[in-house]
């Protein structure tokens, strides 16, 4: 038997941060390490296993009392506080494991910081191979997943190492995997083209899990993309729809897919019953030939702003994904994003800086011409990302900030979630003639109906964007017509309000790094290719 730690590093401050909504609704962080809480069903069932995310608590000594094996997991923007868990533990004497994201594409600085047992790809094949070197007494070694295993046999996770107070939302994932192949997304080389899926008694059993546990409230479906493979998510779908009526609608739910959604209507529309609220959706460039550069071949087949706007009509609001410093991208992209947003109506927008990861099309072709720069800048222009664009990447940053600025100025969010939240078609139960919803067990019933609401969150938005917020008066005539012209979308409009508090905040902080980077010159990092010769200059 092993005594294990397991340890999610803190995340910093990001777009995906919402420390302001965590702030509003009590809660300590966003979502649970889904990863670890795989990979503790497939350790052995008398291991005893303690889990501390970072992210809810601190590490404190009592934690690492009688110890084995530490296994830590991360991505990139954990890379700092993985490595330093590592190196930790090592000081401690206690054997280490790392795997993930980051571990699995950047082995040598894992193996460096300390970790004796190096996982790399998916669990389900790996974790058992170390389990195994364990038992047989070996001190370390590297494990890779070289194949795809199929998800039917991957376990339900261990809910029950997390307590479901501490998060806004909970998470599950019910395929790996997707068709297309982005040059700069490493899902394809990680968990190929081709989607890999659990069955719905498998989701529905994940789903039943979080219930039991009391949790009510949003679930997040990491799907590398949910619709990757059509048949399967309708048919998941419809279980799921039967599912939600009969347990009285416990969840609502979040996922990823790509924008030919915007094409299937009768998809939308299975999303919507089986009440599915947000998707977020990869735009990356309101410009063709960047996107086709890219390969995002999906996003030019047909008119990307028409895509959207059909998401958003049928009910599901979008969260859109930009990213400057692509190859083929001219003079005033950033521009041209946040136009696009507005001319979209998306409230829920991001503007990243590409950084090439290990492993995709984008990594191995920007080595290949030497732009790729070795290791990861810590400071300056240069940690903005990884390789140098073709544009400078002080001018990308301002795009950024401008775009950033512009579209989170409180005023301007607030019109786009005006004009999302009124162009978006009712819900089916407002309208006239709608069905009643199927009725949940009794002793569900009595229990939803003994249930105190509370409204705390809903205060904290109405004080500070309806009394002390500088778009106040905006805020509450918007209000007053959406609850004229779209009654029941009333509360999708709030929330949309309330995530705007988030994003505002990440606004500054993105401001302040500008103001940071403004007072340090940039510098070229090393590349990892000879550099090419200089040239001297003829002499007269």
């Amino acid at each position: 038997m092993q005594n294990v730690l397991m340890l999610n590093p803190p995340l910093p401050l990001s777009f995906w941060s919402f420390h302001e909504t965590l702030a509003m609704t009590g809660k300590k962080a966003l979502l649970p390490p889904l990863g670890l809480l795989t990979v503790a069903a497939l350790l052995p069932g008398d291991w005893n296993i303690r889990l501390v995310d970072l992210n809810v608590r601190p590490l404190v000594e009592a934690d690492w009392d009688g110890i084995d094996l530490l296994l830590v997991t991360g991505m990139l923007v954990q890379r700092e506080s993985l490595l330093a868990l590592l190196a930790e533990a090592k000081a401690r004497g206690i054997a280490t494991a790392a795997g993930g994201a980051y571990p699995t594409t950047s082995p040598r600085e894992v193996l460096d910081a300390g970790c004796d047992f190096l996982i790399q790809g998916e669990g389900e094949t790996t974790i058992p191979e170390m389990v195994a070197a364990l038992a047989a007494g070996r001190a370390g070694g590297t494990f890779v997943c070289a194949d795809k295993p199929a998800l039917a046999a991957s376990p339900a996770p261990r809910f029950d190492l997390i307590n479901p107070g501490d998060y806004e939302s909970m998470s599950l994932q019910t395929s790996r995997g997707c068709p297309f192949a982005c040059e700069f997304c490493d899902i394809v080389s990680l968990f190929g083209r081709t989607p890999r899926h659990k069955t719905p008694d498998q989701v529905l059993g994940e789903l039943e899990a979080i219930r039991q546990l009391g949790f009510r409230g949003t679930v997040f479906v990491a799907d590398d993309n949910f619709i990757g493979n059509r048949p399967r998510a309708v048919a998941l779908l419809e279980r799921i729809i039967e599912w939600q009526a009969r347990h009285g609608e416990p969840f609502d739910f979040i996922t990823q897919a790509s924008v030919n959604l915007g094409q299937d209507i009768p998809l939308i529309d299975l999303l919507t019953a089986a009440n599915f609220s947000y998707v977020f959706v990869g735009i990356e460039s309101p410009d063709e030939d960047v996107l086709t550069a890219a390969h995002k071949l999906q996003n030019v087949r047909n008119p990307l702003l028409d895509s959207l706007r059909a998401i958003n009509a049928n009910g599901l609001s979008v969260i859109g994904s930009f990213i400057l410093g692509m190859d083929g991208e001219k003079a005033g992209a950033g521009e041209r994003m946040r136009a696009f947003a507005e001319a979209a109506d998306l409230p829920w927008v991001m503007v990243n800086v590409l950084r090439a990861l290990p492993l995709t099309a984008l990594w191995d072709r920007l080595k290949a011409e030497g732009r790729l720069h070795d290791g990861i800048a810590e400071s300056g222009w240069d940690a903005l990302t990884n390789f140098t664009p073709l544009r400078p990447i002080e001018t990308i940053f301002a795009e950024q900030v401008s775009a950033l600025s512009a579209l989170y100025a409180p005023g301007a969010y607030l019109g786009r979630v005006l004009r999302a939240t009124l162009g978006m078609r009712p819900t089916r139960a407002s309208m006239p003639g709608a069905a009643p919803k199927a009725k949940a067990d009794p002793a569900l019933a009595v229990a939803q109906k003994n249930r105190s609401p509370d409204f705390t969150p809903l205060l904290r938005l109405l004080w500070r964007q309806g009394v002390i917020g500088v778009a106040r008066w905006q805020f509450w005539r918007q209000l007053a017509l959406v609850a004229w012209r779209n009654p029941s979308r009333l509360r999708r409009y709030l929330v949309l309000c309330g995530m705007g508090e988030n994003l505002f905040s990440f606004v500054r902080h993105i401001q302040a790094q500008a103001e940071t980077r403004q007072s340090h010159p940039p510098c070229v990092p090393p590349s990892i290719i000879e550099p090419l010769p200089a040239v001297v200059p003829p002499t007269a």
